[in-house]
């Protein structure tokens, strides 16, 4: 099956593909499709069977006037309300790679289930075929990763080896000190060599989909801790002599380059 080609501007999205993405039919190419997707009617859509009056009410309680993930936490907010833990699994399968974001965020919000099996249970969103899925995966999950990384590294480290490229980003990307569209990790600012043990297998990584995590993160790092980030770039330039090592070093290295500035 030929992927769809998204639209480049939100200006682009036809009516047809705003329809198609509203009802659920319909999976976003790009984001500017994101960014027009009517999460109201979408929402609505996700609450299935739920009577109309019901439904618009716990729909009237989404702000469309949020941004885009605070509208995803909202509706896994409100997804986790009605359905309770079980809306995980109705809704993990969806068609929409929104819904199926979605169900990621009702996982984060289920209560007494720990790092481990939230992880384990998480994984088929984590190595989802669409890529916003992958997004909304670990950003549904950062900040319980965030609350406990003495348990959280561990078990990402443990990620670092599986066979799927996806899941070995996914250890890496979900708790980068810094980030894209999420909040920052304190903790990680002060010490980042707290994940060390998450970043150290991936050091030769040689896909470029979690090479260019592990490279983003030390670049991230490098924002509190320049010094800090040289002396691991050095070391592993000079333990592993590897194009895959060399890209991930030069990557890391972009904002603030190899060696200290004068006066450091």
């Amino acid at each position: 099956m030929t992927q769809r080609k998204g639209a480049r501007s939100m200006a682009e999205v036809t009516p047809e593909v705003r329809a198609g993405l509203a009802a659920g039919t319909l999976e976003t190419a790009s984001l500017p499709e994101l960014l027009v997707l009517d999460f109201r009617a979408l929402l609505g859509v996700a609450l299935g069977k739920t009577s109309a009056k019901l439904k618009a009410k716990l729909v009237g309680q989404l702000d469309p006037a949020a941004g885009v993930v605070r509208r995803m936490e909202q509706a896994g907010a409100i997804l986790f309300d009605h359905f309770g833990p079980d809306g995980y699994d109705t809704l993990k399968a969806h068609p929409s790679d929104t819904v199926r974001g979605w169900a990621a965020y009702v996982l984060a919000a289920t209560p007494d289930l720990g790092l481990d099996e939230q992880l384990t249970r998480l994984r088929p969103l984590a190595d989802d075929g669409h890529f916003s899925v992958r997004e909304w995966a670990w950003m549904a999950l950062r900040p319980n990763l965030a609350a406990d990384l003495a348990t959280a590294v561990p078990l990402l480290r443990a990620w670092t080896g599986e066979r799927a490229v996806n899941l070995r980003r996914f250890a890496v990307e979900s708790i980068r000190p810094v980030g894209v569209w999420c909040r920052q990790i304190a903790a990680l600012r002060r010490d980042p060599a707290l994940g060390l043990p998450v970043l150290e297998p991936l050091r030769a990584e040689a896909e470029k989909y979690p090479q260019d995590s592990v490279a983003n993160w030390l670049n991230d790092a490098a924002r509190s801790k320049p010094d800090w980030v040289r002396a691991v770039c050095r070391r592993w330039a000079e333990a592993s002599d590897t194009p895959a090592t060399r890209r991930i070093v030069q990557r890391a290295l972009r904002r603030i380059g190899a060696e200290p500035a004068t006066g450091a």
